[in-house]
């Protein structure tokens, strides 16, 4: 039994229904209900027309290829048979009329079925959605699904989970973060953990560097209002980058279940040195402040880059670099693994080793996961000559990239199960707020930066002596083309 909250809202319309339809029509979820609430008075038949234009227009993966989304559209049997399993009850309605269609709709599941609520309203909406749902006598048997931010810095983040605690366990709580249901961050844990080869050399002895870019060429679509209180480091650092940095610092769990990771990541927050805003940059996109809803002398910023570290045995003296923004020159999601150079060179200044940078492990964060391991070789020929090569990797060259499931439609059949490994506890989030008190006490001034850029010109001088990743001087091999690319 789902109850979605915000249902006409755009996460609602862009993942979240034709999410719950593609897992309606798989074999992956139990028999499933939906009630439905929004500000917007709307009958039934009304919503599921809504829900039909969001599942045709949105369901899809939004990286592969045409002829896979005509396949993942649902036929007509298919949408009437999800269409059936939709209620529409309006906010007006009160808690009373929910409450009745729920109690229908769990009548047709039959007894002990488990309720899951979707919070997919703005932050400041949550607590209010959280006292109807009390209010309805909806708490038994249920879970509840929260949207990020979580809180907007320590106080208000303490505060927001003491009041939640107050109607639910932290058993029934999952704080959903998208990023981390991608098969490709769930991959780090994979290959970090079941190879001989890397985990030995995934510490400070070996790794130089690691960098998490996560640049947009969205702007705010529509967002005004919420991201002039936000900004790029709430809505993106805390709740994103800084998860996908969890994973890769984290030391090894006693199992794959989720207190054991779930552990293993906080201590990587409590790790967290606290964000010094001399090791900050923030910038602003030129035109931001003329946008709809943004006040003209806004110092929100759309784009921060930010050097941090760990204070642990594995990661002492590793910077790590994370970098995000809107309206950026490409829409990317890169985890760069820097390893050290070696420390003694018997080539020729000529040979071309050194020329292209230290070794790197890339992984690309996007639907459809790839992985690169970069290195030197020797070029074909005569004498010793050295260029930079690749080793890599995609799951759309495998037998099973039909089977990688959309962010949100994992996250959410894992909440339908009760499984919190890739969902975030109250006490990680707290410390990274906690880490994060001198920049939101301090912030650096925003800086001008052109759209289509890759940020303000300052981000090269909080890299140096390294250099940014992106963009590549390489591209990621195609795979009907089958050459030896670099990335």
């Amino acid at each position: 039994m789902i109850v979605l909250f915000g249902a006409t809202g755009d996460l609602a319309r862009r993942k979240l229904l034709p999410g719950f339809a593609h897992l309606a029509a798989s074999d992956l979820a139990p028999p499933i209900r939906i009630v439905a609430s929004s500000l917007e008075e709307m009958s039934n038949e009304d919503f599921r027309v809504f829900a039909q234009a969001a599942a045709a227009e949105y369901g899809h993966l939004e990286t592969v290829t045409f002829e896979r989304r005509l396949r993942e559209q649902l036929d007509p049997v298919e949408w009437e048979g999800f269409a059936a399993k939709l209620r529409y009850v309006p906010t007006s309605a009160g808690p009373e009329k929910l409450a009745a269609a729920v109690a229908e709709a769990e009548e047709q599941l039959g007894e002990g079925c488990l309720r899951l609520h979707y919070l997919s309203v703005p932050p400041a909406a949550a607590l209010d959605v959280i006292h109807t749902v009390r209010e309805a006598k909806l708490v038994e048997r249920s879970r509840v699904v929260m949207e990020k931010p979580f809180g907007t810095d320590l106080a208000s983040a303490v505060e927001l989970n003491a009041q939640v605690h107050r109607t639910f366990d932290e058993s029934q709580i999952f704080r959903i973060d998208h990023f981390v249901g991608k098969e490709a961050v769930q991959n780090i844990l994979a290959l970090r953990f079941a190879n001989g080869l890397f985990e030995p050399i995934w510490n400070r002895n070996f790794i130089d560097h690691v960098q998490i870019d996560v640049p947009e060429t969205l702007g705010l679509d529509r967002r005004a209002d919420f991201y002039e209180k936000t900004g790029a480091y709430k809505d993106m650092v805390v709740t994103h980058l800084f998860q996908v940095m969890a994973f890769v610092a984290m030391e090894p769990p006693n199992a794959l279940e989720p207190t054991s990771i779930s552990e293993e990541k906080n201590k990587v927050f409590r790790a967290l040195l606290p964000v010094s805003p001399s090791h900050v940059v923030r910038g602003q996109y030129q035109g931001y402040r003329q946008e709809d809803g943004v006040a003209r002398d806004s110092e929100t910023e759309t784009f921060i880059a930010l050097h941090c570290e760990l204070d642990n045995w594995r990661w002492a003296g590793v910077p790590f670099y994370l970098r995000t923004g809107k309206r950026m020159a490409e829409g990317m999601r890169i985890l760069s693994i820097a390893f050290k150079e070696a420390p003694r060179s018997m080539f020729s200044a000529d040979s071309g080793v050194g020329a292209a940078g230290p070794d790197h492990l890339t992984f690309d964060l996007a639907d459809e996961s790839k992985v690169s391991l970069s290195y030197y070789g020797k070029r074909p020929g005569r004498g010793m000559k050295l260029d930079k090569l690749s080793l890599q990797f995609s799951t759309g060259e495998t037998d099973y990239a039909d089977d990688v499931m959309e962010a949100y439609e994992r996250l959410i059949l894992d909440a339908m199960c009760g499984d919190h490994t890739l969902f975030t506890t109250a006490e990680g989030i707290e410390w990274l707020w906690d880490r994060s008190t001198p920049l939101l006490d301090t912030p650096p001034p925003v800086k001008p930066y052109a759209p289509g850029s890759w940020g303000p010109n300052a981000i090269h001088q909080l890299v140096a002596p390294h250099a940014w990743r992106l963009p590549f001087e390489r591209s990621w091999r195609e795979k009907k083309l089958g050459e030896l690319g670099g990335s």
